[in-house]
């Protein structure tokens, strides 16, 4: 969806390569499986950190560290400065025309963007193991867009030069942040009208992933009117905003060539 938002020259680019960027755009969740550093950058546990954690997190990753220890901050994860990380990752190698890194990168960093639209990214009741609403993080995640997906609007446009990326991820994840409790108070609201073998199927090959049932899925999709699509097209727009930002800051480079 991303790639649909990019205005020209740009476009035309990530709709070269948008094989590319759509198979890679999952390796950050692979690298997890053999870098036990990785899955810090998926999330960050806002609640961590008070009542109001954007009145005291810095938004700079090294203010951060100061203030946190570089511990700490891996603990209860890295999110936002990681998007920043890779912003310049991509910005550079756009100034270089790498074409690797511009694709590697383009990739990485939507990952990252998507996952800071997800409110179960933002808390430690992250699967709701907390609330005993264990299997709620792909509940929302994939089960309602895989159920629901084909209906989804696309997006045409949007993608917007973003003067301070920083501060614009910040007030992502305060709106994605705020949304958390609303994530896990309709799952149990919804949850009280149905019985187990109504909510869950059978597991599969023995694997013991929770699996809801097709009216479950449909029922919570329902009580959260919408939220998955919206926070998907949100995500797509910042993502195309993030890449079109990079190419801009270096210099809008043609790549009309590569």
């Amino acid at each position: 969806m991303a790639i649909y938002g990019i205005p020209a020259p740009l476009s035309a680019f990530y709709k070269k390569n948008i094989e590319y960027i759509t198979k890679h755009a999952v390796d950050p969740d692979k690298l997890k499986f053999v870098d036990s550093a990785e899955g810090s950058h998926h999330y960050i546990n806002l609640d961590h950190y008070g009542a109001d954690p954007f009145a005291v997190l810095p938004k700079y990753w090294k203010d951060a560290v100061k203030k946190y220890t570089q511990d700490t901050l891996n603990k209860y994860g890295t999110l936002p400065w990681e998007i920043m990380y890779w912003e310049n990752k991509l910005t550079d190698a756009f100034k270089k025309k790498d074409v690797a890194m511009i694709l590697r990168a383009s990739a990485t960093i939507g990952h990252y963007v998507a996952d800071a639209h997800v409110p179960l990214h933002t808390i430690s009741n992250y699967n709701g193991q907390k609330t005993d609403q264990v299997g709620i993080h792909a509940l929302w995640e994939s089960a309602i867009p895989e159920a629901f997906g084909d209906s989804y609007q696309h997006i045409n446009g949007g993608a917007v030069y973003v003067k301070d990326p920083t501060s614009i991820i910040w007030n992502i994840l305060k709106q994605t942040y705020s949304l958390s409790p609303i994530v896990l108070a309709d799952e149990k609201q919804v949850s009280t009208h149905f019985t187990k073998n109504e909510k869950y199927l059978p597991s599969k090959d023995n694997t013991h992933r929770i699996r809801y049932t097709p009216a479950y899925i449909a029922a919570y999709n329902k009580a959260l009117n919408g939220m998955v699509e919206r926070q998907l097209r949100l995500s797509a727009i910042d993502v195309a905003s993030f890449w079109y930002t990079a190419w801009v800051n270096a210099g809008e480079p043609d790549l009309r060539n590569l």
